[in-house]
């Protein structure tokens, strides 16, 4: 699925919150489209700058408890309309976490390990990601580096990836 591919913004930091991910003040907008500007506006992290560190990055790789804060579910719209369908974290706070898939997006758990390793090998590079979910595997490549990092992925996650979110699921599946 071509959505869940692309350049990576690394995020080294735990307790990446839903009011740094939109501040709380966007939150009377129900279109996404005006989220947009703002999203990680108010993101406190040694050399980001909002609009120049997202420019054509459409995966986001971070630490543990991304997400956490209040539940909302305007934090995985701000990510969607800015091209991130992908999240990749040790942990999630678990609403933040169901509303991404309720949205169609992904939001995938790996060991803090292997993250380290992810983190040490490619976070200063230009990094691209490409998922497989026939595999349930990542490749991260920069240059010639390239490597495969295997995910888990609970079906009924993947029928909601699969369907677009829960809404297209639901009116597959219901009707």
């Amino acid at each position: 699925m071509e959505k869940f591919n692309g350049n990576v913004l690394f995020l080294n930091r735990d307790d990446i919150n839903t009011d740094e991910i939109i501040p709380a003040k966007y939150l009377t907008e129900n279109d996404k489209d005006a989220l947009k500007p703002h999203l990680l506006e108010d993101l406190k992290l040694s050399g980001f700058q909002a609009q120049d560190s997202l420019s054509d990055k459409h995966v986001i790789v971070s630490r543990a408890n991304f997400g956490c804060g209040s539940s909302r579910e305007h934090a995985p719209w701000a990510l969607e309309v800015n091209g991130i369908h992908l999240v990749i974290a040790e942990s999630f706070a678990r609403i933040f976490r169901q509303n991404m898939f309720a949205c169609g997006l992904m939001a995938i758990e790996l060991p803090p390990t292997t993250l380290d390793h992810i983190f040490k090998q490619y976070a200063t590079q230009n990094t691209t990601v490409k998922t497989d979910l026939s595999q349930n595997c990542f490749e991260f490549s920069t240059g010639g580096l390239s490597e495969r990092v295997e995910f888990k992925l609970e079906d009924f996650d993947r029928q909601l990836v699969e369907a677009g979110g829960w809404i297209e699921y639901a009116d597959k599946k219901y009707r």
